[in-house]
């Protein structure tokens, strides 16, 4: 519960920054400037040479991916049948396959499998949600990003090996075999550090419930998508093919989570529907505290 009021408490003073007139309207977007080309890369380069990989944990790294196939199916479906606009398909694309699976998703599984879970919770989020964000974030803002209205391949490989967490990422693996100097290593914890409170403050100072009724459906449809549909479909797979124990039932517990910080962070950055943006970032994690209990309970 602690964690979740530190998330509050940061929304609400990006709410609280928007009321104060010294902030420019453009405040929202040079804080997710700052996290896209620091707090990020240097999360990914502090944690990717940490990753151990085991034939015996495989599951946490196909059920993140699993998910995101199916959710991509889902909404390239209800975009054609619901008619929506490029920027809110994009949107939808980038938040809803991306679960906020590290600073929220990790003390959850801490708090309702204890301690000795969080490996597995670890290992689904650098797996899963790291190397989507990178390389999967990466294409939908390529393709769906604001100026791309028709983007050739040769657009699309320009945007994702130039997209910094990307590099970061490339750089985590050439540096694995080497121990970093303790000084770089202190300096990329105090990077790292930044992500949540600022991703969440430039939410907290875009977010507005004031929403038009197209983007309260769409925010509603995402949502039951995320936090509804998706956990329940890899629960009742995993029941369907025998697969039981702690580490499955983390890997379902991660796939129930609210969309990740900084996918919003991407998508308003890239001008994708913004508002929704904030919003399912902001109101998915407040629903979260009701539906993982549940969700828990299931398992």
């Amino acid at each position: 519960m602690e964690n979740f009021i530190v998330v509050v408490t940061y929304l609400l003073i990006g709410i609280g920054l928007r009321k104060i007139p010294a902030f420019p309207d453009e405040t929202g977007n040079v804080l997710n400037l700052f996290v896209i080309y620091v707090s990020l890369p240097a999360l990914v380069l502090l944690k990717i040479p940490e990753l151990l990989f085991s034939k015996d944990l495989l599951i946490l790294a196909i059920m993140p991916w699993g998910m995101l196939l199916f959710s991509c199916a889902s909404i390239l479906l209800l975009s054609k049948l619901l008619t929506w606009d490029r920027a809110t398909t994009g949107c939808l694309l980038l938040l809803i396959p991306l679960g906020n699976t590290s600073f929220l998703g990790i003390p959850m599984v801490e708090a309702f499998f204890g301690k000795q879970a969080i490996p597995y919770a670890v290992l689904y989020d650098q797996l899963g949600s790291f190397f989507a964000l990178a390389i999967y974030g990466s294409l939908i803002i390529a393709l769906y990003g604001a100026g791309e209205n028709k983007p050739t391949a040769l657009n699309v490989v320009k945007k994702i090996i130039s997209f910094p967490p990307f590099i970061a990422l490339i750089l985590a693996f050439a540096f694995k075999p080497f121990a970093y100097p303790t000084i770089a290593v202190n300096i990329l914890e105090v990077l790292a550090a930044t992500l949540v409170p600022v991703v969440m403050i430039a939410v907290g100072f875009q977010l507005t419930l004031r929403l038009n009724k197209a983007v309260a459906s769409q925010l509603g449809i995402g949502l039951m998508l995320k936090l509804i549909v998706m956990p329940f479909i890899a629960l009742f797979l995993c029941r369907l093919i025998g697969l039981e124990g702690e580490v499955i039932n983390v890997a379902i517990f991660e796939a129930g989570m609210p969309p990740m910080i900084s996918a919003g962070a991407l998508a308003i950055l890239a001008n994708l529907s913004p508002a929704l943006a904030a919003a399912l970032v902001g109101i998915g994690i407040m629903l979260s505290f009701a539906t993982l209990p549940v969700l828990y309970q299931l398992l």
